[in-house]
């Protein structure tokens, strides 16, 4: 076995022939000698996928600590407990342990999705060992062994097929192709793409129909979901823009906080010769007060309220940045099989010797219309009976309701003619009943078609014959229409249909019949050559989801582009790509052609074509990274293991929960639980409010802690008495900012949502005008805090009160800015803006409460030190906060109609 390795180690074995293919393994049609396949189970390894190396636990847990907005926390916790706030410093550390233990379980997801991966291969494997047929373990399978194939096997191992009889296997995991492909032992040309490969079976797929005979020539990593379990391994796991942002945010806030403490702390100790300890002391408190503390827990609590939300609209979320990351993509790659369409067959056209008509259904539902130049037609005027009963006949699959689904057992082609039968009426019980098979030609490659014998109790007897339409045409001398009666063929007419119908992606089947005598009862090919009567030809295709035409046209308002990548056949493509309304539907690459693109030009081409097909694992993660070198956020949906490498890279993965596979899932980051397209719009508004919610409380907590240090910072550079205690401002922190702020994470969507162009994937958290709202909101709060203050010691009123005025002056001006903040889009001067949302008044119900309380209940009086404010400066302030409302409302229609000229 000197050159065996070699040979495993090329990818050509569909181009190599049979006979090569067991002499390069050192192998024999009879099979390998068990000592022989012992000895190369030792050199080559179980038929198992590798267990990937994982880091040790307890690193990747402190490894969570390591950013610097935890740092920040840390000290700020730190700080804290020297200042003797244990509560504070309790709850600080509290969400730091709360995150880095989120993130340590979210850790590893992707070595989950190759775990998935690896129960893909199959348990057990029917083989010839020294001559003779033996079951073994999947897992002890060597190449050079012969594997038997029947109908329902899963493909244990990548095999170069020996023998072929009517065998096709489903093999949309790896190619995306719904058809079940089928299978022969002659060689096809080298580049062949790996849906072409009919010579090959590759582990992991199911066998639909027929039986087969193949040598291993791949196992373990060497098989074809071996080599995408590595593609995936290597994949760069990119972090979501929130995540970015936030560590960009974090990090200025941080430099911003220590450059303003340190040259406090210099200039109180050097210029105005305050005393150290004093100033040190100073310094620190307004590092509390300038440290949006609870900002992390309010943002976690954020996005889990969006996980609740798209949970809801059949959007399961598995990592917690996931929802805002999906908000902001620009450009969804979407798989077509199982995505965009039902992954169910069925027929769309139907031809007979005078028309071409139009099918319309529900998947394998038997029910349907009959459309003639978009008019609905009797069936009885154009169908022949005889066509709805060879469909029905000729057929081995069966038809089932289940919890008000139609499911097919066998074929999901023979299951799509089944519906058809019903749809033109025919009742297939019935039928089937009176209509004994009493013998068959079974579908095979070499022949290409079907036959079935069949006889009635009128002693009647018929041929049914599919296939091909140039294989049945060949065997047709009569044609047979609506009057039952036969004419010479008109070969060019059928031909020329075919060709239309298989223009539109379809795929043609041609049905045929011939009568015989009661007495036939045995069907040889003899019987079907040159004497059949052809009675019409069906088109089948894997129809588009109804919901995922709307969908794609939202998108497209939303300013996201929808491409189409698959493995499927590019006329197939390109039909559906036409059928759901892609914005370029004439243009299709093969990855025939990516194959032949350097990186550049396939930088150029992916921003030109919506729609890719025959696509392989390299090319559907190749095309997701040329799109995101042009800074777009991308979502990949997917349902396949040949999925599972892209989704993984995508910038928001999507596996479909119910025909996804567990790999696809595992590498996601979202799941369908209704496997629906237009599931992702709904998810993609969710993420979309998800991210004005966090930038809403962004925008509402910056300026309170601001506000908060600008009035600290004040006081002491003009030498004045604070006019809010420290511990009043840890009240608004801990009380006041983490409640208001909860509140505008249930914010409902704004009207203009999804009418707005995704954000760029580098557009700051903080942009210029968060920075310059920022910066008006802290004057305008200073202003309020200190203009009361000054106000109540201009009045005679103790310091102890006009702290109290103060410190409810910034309460109140929260809860205004709170209502003001809830519509950064639109205006807020609407009912509906008034009258906000249950949880709104909730938390501003509670938090004027707990203000009565500090103000008015003597023994928070003596806590806080605060006293009892008069009703008429009480109105006095919550005037001050109307003032703001109209302050920040004036502003923010005036910029609002800046950009509407500017858009113009």
């Amino acid at each position: 076995m000197q050159n065996t390795d070699a040979d495993i180690a090329q990818s050509t074995w569909h181009s190599t022939s049979a006979e090569q293919t067991l002499k390069s393994l050192e192998s024999s049609i009879d099979g390998l000698t068990q000592s022989d396949a012992e000895a190369r189970l030792l050199h080559h390894g179980p038929n198992r996928l590798p267990q990937a190396a994982r880091s040790n636990p307890l690193v990747r847990f402190f490894m969570h600590f390591h950013n610097i907005l935890i740092y920040v926390l840390i000290g700020s916790a730190v700080i804290t407990a020297v200042l003797g706030h244990w509560i504070d410093m309790s709850v600080i550390l509290a969400v730091v342990i709360a995150n880095a233990v989120i993130g340590f379980i979210q850790e590893g997801k992707a070595e989950q999705a190759m775990n998935a991966i690896r129960q893909m291969l199959a348990p057990h494997a029917n083989v010839f060992r020294d001559g003779e047929r033996k079951n073994v373990d999947g897992v002890d399978l060597v190449p050079g062994d012969i594997v038997l194939l029947e109908a329902g096997d899963k493909v244990p191992a990548d095999l170069r097929m020996l023998a072929a009889y009517g065998l096709t296997i489903q093999e949309a995991i790896l190619t995306g192709e719904s058809i079940p492909v089928e299978k022969q032992n002659k060689t096809v040309e080298i580049d062949a793409s790996l849906g072409d490969r009919t010579c090959m079976a590759y582990s992991g797929t199911l066998v639909s129909t027929g039986q087969g005979k193949g040598v291993v020539v791949g196992t373990g990593k060497d098989t074809e979901i071996g080599r995408i379990s590595g593609l995936l391994s290597k994949v760069e796991t990119l972090t979501t823009p929130l995540v970015e942002q936030m560590a960009v945010f974090a990090k200025w806030l941080t430099i911003m906080i220590l450059a303003v403490a340190s040259v406090l702390l210099v200039f109180g100790y050097f210029v105005e010769h305050h005393d150290f300890t004093e100033m040190f002391l100073a310094v620190v408190g307004l590092s509390v007060a300038a440290i949006p503390e609870g900002l992390p827990a309010v943002l976690t609590i954020t996005l889990a309220i969006g996980v609740k939300a798209m949970a809801q609209r059949n959007a399961i979320v598995r990592h917690l940045p996931a929802i805002e990351t999906l908000g902001s993509v620009s450009v969804i790659c979407s798989d077509k099989t199982g995505t965009l369409t039902r992954n169910e067959m069925m027929v769309a056209s139907v031809l007979t010797q005078q028309h071409l008509l139009t099918l319309e259904g529900n998947g394998y539902e038997p029910k349907g219309k009959l459309t003639l130049e978009n008019k609905a037609v009797a069936v009885s005027d154009f169908v022949p009976n005889a066509l709805a009963q060879a469909a029905a006949l000729c057929n081995d699959a069966a038809l089932r309701k289940q919890d008000g689904n139609w499911l097919v057992e066998g074929d999901p082609m023979e299951g799509a003619l089944l519906a058809f039968s019903g749809k033109m009426a025919l009742n297939l019980k019935e039928t089937n009943a009176t209509w004994t098979r009493t013998d068959a030609i079974p579908f095979d490659a070499k022949h290409r078609f079907m036959a079935t014998l069949n006889h009635n109790h009128e002693q009647q007897a018929c041929i049914f014959v599919k296939g091909a339409p140039e294989q049945i045409l060949a065997m047709c001398t009569t044609q047979k229409g609506l009057n039952d009666e036969s004419e010479p063929i008109d070969t060019a007419y059928w031909s020329n249909q075919a060709e239309n119908i298989a223009g539109l992606g379809q795929r043609v089947l041609a049905f045929a019949i011939k009568t015989v005598t009661p007495s036939h009862t045995v069907l040889e090919h003899a019987d079907v050559k040159g004497s059949l009567t052809l009675i019409g030809m069906l088109g089948m295709i894997d129809p588009p989801r109804t919901e995922a035409i709307s969908a794609v046209a939202q998108c497209f308002e939303a300013g996201i582009r929808v491409k189409m990548i698959t493995g499927d056949h590019s006329k197939t493509a390109a039909a559906i790509g036409k059928q759901i309304g892609l914005q370029i539907t004439d243009k299709v690459l093969t990855g025939a052609e990516l194959d032949n693109m350097d990186e550049g030009a396939i930088r150029n081409a992916v921003l030109g074509c919506d729609i890719f097909a025959r696509t392989s694992p390299e090319h559907k993660l190749r095309l997701v990274m040329a799109l995101q070198s042009h800074g777009m956020t991308v979502a990949m949906t997917g349902d396949g293991v040949n999925d599972a490498p892209a989704l993984k890279r995508a910038d928001a993965g999507i596996a479909m929960g119910q025909k996804g596979s567990e790999a696809a899932k595992e590498a996601a980051e979202l799941v369908l639980a209704d496997d629906n397209f237009a599931s992702i719009v709904s998810a993609v508004r969710e993420g979309r409010t998800v991210y004005d919610n966090l930038k809403k409380v962004i925008s509402w907590t910056l300026p309170t802690n601001a506000g908060e240090a600008m009035t600290i910072i004040v006081a002491l550079l003009m030498g004045m008495t604070l006019p809010i205690t420290p511990i009043q401002i840890l009240w608004v922190n801990l009380i006041t900012a983490i409640t208001l702020g909860i509140a505008l994470a249930f914010e409902p969507s704004e009207e203009s949502t999804m009418r707005r162009p995704p954000r760029g994937r580098n557009e700051p958290l903080l942009s210029r005008e968060m920075i310059w709202y920022v910066i008006l909101v802290s004057v305008l709060f200073l202003c309020g805090v200190f203009g009361i203050h000054m106000y109540a010691i201009d009045r005679g009123y103790s310091l102890e009160l006009a702290r109290s005025m103060a410190l409810n002056t910034l309460v109140v001006m929260e809860i205004f800015q709170l209502f003001f903040i809830r519509n950064i889009y639109s205006t807020s001067l609407t009912w509906q803006a008034v009258r906000g949302t249950k949880v709104v008044w909730l938390v501003v119900s509670i938090i004027t409460v707990a203000q009565f309380a500090i103000t008015y209940f003597p023994p928070l009086q003596t806590v806080f030190a605060t006293e009892a404010i008069p009703l008429f400066d009480g109105l006095l302030i919550i005037g001050i906060g109307t003032a703001l409302f109209v302050i920040l409302e004036i502003e923010k229609q005036m910029r609002l109609s800046i950009q509407r000229i500017k858009a113009r």
